[in-house]
């Protein structure tokens, strides 16, 4: 079990496999956040990946200090699953295609685009269910593998970004003490951020599914941006997860990239990893460097197909390339370095079908 746990000092270590690659800066990034004051233990998940100085895809424990900044702007972004009415057996891609639409206007009830997935790695995508691993666990959900599934991902958009903003420009990247009224403050905040982030999965599920005639219920809705107080050997700490879900959560989603299999899972916590797993897949190149690397060998088209037969729909020539499934790692070099050390029951592969990203620039 041990030999995917590689130590880096006494309180950074991070989750590996021989199969799973990590970036150098990452594991430097990793380092440096271990030595910030109050810091009391850091793990990188198998999808760690570099950051703005703070590595993305890991957990991060502090003691009677938080730091905002390792949160990030994105607070409360996450997965969330939803089982639809549609039956796979009677399935037109291209009706769907057709049906699915534009959802990157705003919802006119709310400001801060809610109802919209938002750019950058954020998506929503029909999927099928390819294999099942636990009959048991996936009937204990009442799940259908007959039906096709929706997964959302998405954030709290304008609204943790302004947060994110505000606290850097009045305290830049400093800790703030746990109980201070900045603290409070932000808590209160961020608390406000993870519940719109939520609402906004719900919604952009909700209009999807109008798009294509079809309901649906929501198998699971999981946060892996956000700060959390926990007890661990009866001392009060703070929970930090950039880029990874919780272990208390009941069900998680670990999706790889858009031309990947994504992978539902039961969480077994371990107090020694920080009750934390994957995220995703996790980035393999700088989204500078993708159209560079991809542009001479694919058309924007061709990106719009994928090696499991699945379609993208994108208009944003920018995020084609930015987002294509090579820049990811290998979501199953992921999910086997997470079950070495026994963090994840796996219940079921699904394949990608329709993903849908940002229509223009956001």
């Amino acid at each position: 079990m041990d030999n995917s746990i590689q130590m880096l000092s006494d309180k950074a270590s991070y989750i590996a496999s021989k199969n799973t690659w990590i970036e150098g800066l990452a594991i430097e990034q990793l380092l440096t956040t271990a030595n910030l004051p109050n810091m009391v233990k850091v793990v990188g998940m198998p999808d760690l990946h570099p950051g703005k100085g703070y590595p993305i895809g890991a957990a991060y424990l502090s003691r009677e200090i938080i730091y905002p900044a390792l949160i990030g702007s994105d607070i409360g972004c996450g997965m969330g699953f939803w089982q639809t009415e549609i039956n796979i057996a009677k399935l037109s891609i291209d009706k769907l295609e057709r049906q699915i639409g534009n959802i990157d206007e705003p919802d006119i009830r709310h400001k801060y685009n809610l109802g919209t997935i938002g750019g950058g790695n954020h998506f929503a995508e029909l999927q099928k269910v390819s294999k099942i691993f636990d009959e048991q666990l996936f009937n204990r959900y009442q799940l259908n593998a007959k039906k096709l599934f929706l997964l959302v991902h998405s954030g709290s958009r304008g609204l943790g970004h302004a947060i994110l903003q505000n606290q850097l420009s009045c305290f830049g990247y400093q800790g703030l003490s746990e109980n201070s009224p900045e603290a409070l403050n932000y808590l209160a905040k961020h608390d406000n951020a993870i519940a719109f982030a939520k609402l906004n999965r719900q919604v952009v599920a909700e209009r999807l599914m109008t798009n294509i005639n079809t309901q649906g219920f929501e198998v699971l809705n999981v946060c892996h941006n956000f700060l959390e107080k926990v007890t661990l050997d009866k001392q009060d700490y703070w929970l930090h997860r950039k880029g990874a879900s919780s272990a208390n959560d009941e069900l998680v989603i670990v999706p790889g990239s858009r031309g990947d299999y994504s992978y539902l899972v039961q969480p077994v916590k371990s107090e020694n990893l920080l009750m934390s797993l994957a995220h995703g897949a996790g980035r393999k190149w700088r989204r500078a460097d993708c159209k560079g690397k991809l542009d001479n060998r694919y058309s924007m088209q061709e990106l719009k197909r994928t090696k499991l037969g699945s379609r993208v729909i994108c208009e944003d020539s920018r995020l084609i390339f930015e987002e294509a499934p090579q820049a990811y790692k290998s979501i199953d070099s992921v999910i086997e370095s997470m079950q070495q050390v026994n963090i994840v029951k796996v219940i079921a592969q699904l394949t990608p079908i329709l993903n849908y990203k940002t229509q223009g620039a956001h």
